[in-house]
C-alpha cells in the first residue's frame, strides 16, 4: 500500500508531549513497528493512511491535522477557556482534555446568552433572582434543570456513561466543568451515581458563569472548599436549589437519630426538589438546623455504604444518546442547521457523537415527535 510522505512529524510530537507518550509508545498502541515509527519520526520515509488514522484516532483529531506542514499554534487550537481550565487544573488526563476542546457550531446557528444582572457577593440574593430569571417552580429534577438553563442560551452536556470520546473517566475525579462565553457559554456534568447529585454540579457551575463570569473546573474537594469563588458557588447553588422558604417544610421533630435514617427522612423532599439529601443537609447546616458533626457523621456513613460507580449504561436507544449527551436545544440546533442546508450530513454526525446516518434519521424523527 502507497505510503503517505507529507506527514508532519512535529505535530506528531506535540500530540505525544500532550498525551504524556514517546513515540515509541504510540508506536505499539497503534499497532505500528518501532523501525516503522523511526523513520517517520526521523522524515526518511512515510506511512500509510491506515496507519495515520489510526494516530488520528487515538489523538481525537483528524487525519487533516497532521498533514499541515507548520508547526501547532496551541494558542490558536486551545481556546482562552481551555488555557483557564488547564491552569486550574493541570493534572488533567488527556481524554479530559479532548473533551474540553470542543468544537463550535456556526454563530448564527447557536442560542444567544442574555444574563440577568445579579447582586455582588451576595451568593443567596444572586441564587434568589436567577432562581426567578429560569422560572422554578418548586417540583424538578435534573430534566427540569437542564431545560431551564439551557431555555437561557446555555448548552448543557452530561458525559456518558459508556466508553466514548465524550466520557469524563469514572475514576477522574472532576466532577464538571464551565465554558465562559458572552454569547453561549458551556457546562458540562459528570454522570453519577444519580441525577440529584448532578442538579447540584450543575447549579454549581452556573454560579461560576453567572457570578464569576469565568470557565471553571470543579472536583469534589471543590464542592467543600472555603476558596472564595469556591464557596460562591457553593452558596449560590445550595440556595438556589433549596431555597429557605424550602426548609420550613421540613419538620425538625421528625429528625431521626440515626444519620442512616436521614435518607429516608428527606425522601420526600429530596425527590419533590429533585436534589441530594446531602444538599438538605447543606443547607439546614447553613441554618443552623444541624451541627456539622451530624453532617460529617452522615457524609462518612455515606461513603463507605454507597458505590461511586457509574456504570456503563445501555447503546439500545443509540440514537437517543446525543440528545441526553449534549441537551435538546442543542440537538435541535444542529438539525436545523442540517435540515436548512447549513451544514452537511457528514458534519452533523460529527456534531451527534458520530451518529451513522441511520441513527441520525431516528434521532430527527424522535425529536420531532416530542
Amino acid at each position: 500500500m502507497e505510503r503517505i510522505q507529507s506527514i508532519n512529524p512535529q505535530r506528531i510530537e506535540w500530540c505525544c508531549a500532550d498525551h504524556g507518550i514517546t513515540p515509541s509508545a504510540l508506536a505499539a498502541e497503534v499497532g505500528i513497528k518501532p523501525d516503522r515509527m523511526d523513520k517517520l519520526m526521523a522524515r526518511e520515509d512515510g506511512i500509510t493512511f491506515n496507519q495515520l488514522d489510526s494516530i488520528a484516532k487515538y489523538f481525537g483529531r483528524g487525519a487533516l491535522f497532521f498533514l499541515e506542514p507548520t508547526p501547532v499554534d496551541e494558542a490558536r487550537l486551545r481556546t482562552p477557556a481551555f488555557r483557564t481550565l488547564a491552569n486550574q487544573k493541570p493534572e488533567m488526563s488527556p481524554r479530559l482534555k479532548m473533551l474540553i476542546e470542543l468544537e463550535d457550531l456556526d454563530e448564527s446557528q447557536r442560542p444567544m446568552f442574555a444574563p440577568p444582572a445579579l447582586p455582588i457577593n451576595h451568593p443567596r440574593d444572586a441564587a434568589k433572582v436567577a432562581r426567578t430569571w429560569l422560572g422554578l417552580g418548586e417540583e424538578n429534577n435534573f430534566d427540569d434543570y437542564r431545560a431551564a438553563v439551557e431555555d437561557k442560551g446555555i448548552l448543557i452536556f452530561r458525559s456518558n456513561g459508556y466508553n466514548g470520546k465524550w466520557q469524563i473517566a469514572k475514576e477522574s475525579p472532576i466532577l464538571g466543568f464551565a465554558l465562559y462565553d458572552e454569547t453561549c457559554p458551556v457546562i458540562v456534568v459528570k454522570k453519577q451515581a444519580s441525577d440529584t447529585q448532578q442538579s447540584f454540579t450543575l447549579m454549581h457551575e452556573l454560579g461560576h458563569l453567572l457570578l464569576h463570569k469565568t470557565s471553571s473546573i470543579d472536583d469534589d474537594k471543590d464542592f467543600h472548599s472555603h476558596q472564595k469563588m469556591e464557596k460562591e458557588a457553593n452558596a449560590f447553588a445550595g440556595h438556589l436549589l433549596v431555597p429557605d422558604y424550602f426548609l420550613s417544610q421540613i419538620n425538625q421533630a421528625e429528625m431521626p437519630m440515626q444519620v442512616d435514617a436521614y435518607d429516608g427522612w428527606l425522601a420526600p423532599h429530596s425527590r419533590r426538589w429533585g436534589v441530594s439529601t446531602e444538599v438538605i443537609l447543606r443547607r439546614l447546616l447553613d441554618n443552623g438546623r444541624l451541627t456539622q458533626s451530624q453532617y460529617s457523621a452522615y457524609r462518612t456513613w455515606r461513603a463507605d455504604v454507597y458505590s461511586s460507580s457509574e456504570g456503563g449504561g445501555s447503546r439500545e436507544y443509540r440514537y437517543r444518546e446525543p440528545k441526553h449527551l449534549f441537551g435538546g436545544a442543542y440537538v435541535r440546533t444542529v438539525l436545523g442547521a442540517l435540515s436548512a442546508e447549513h451544514i452537511t450530513l457528514a458534519r452533523a454526525s460529527r456534531y451527534l457523537d458520530g451518529l451513522n446516518i441511520n441513527d441520525l434519521r431516528k434521532l430527527e424523527s424522535h425529536i420531532a415527535s416530542v
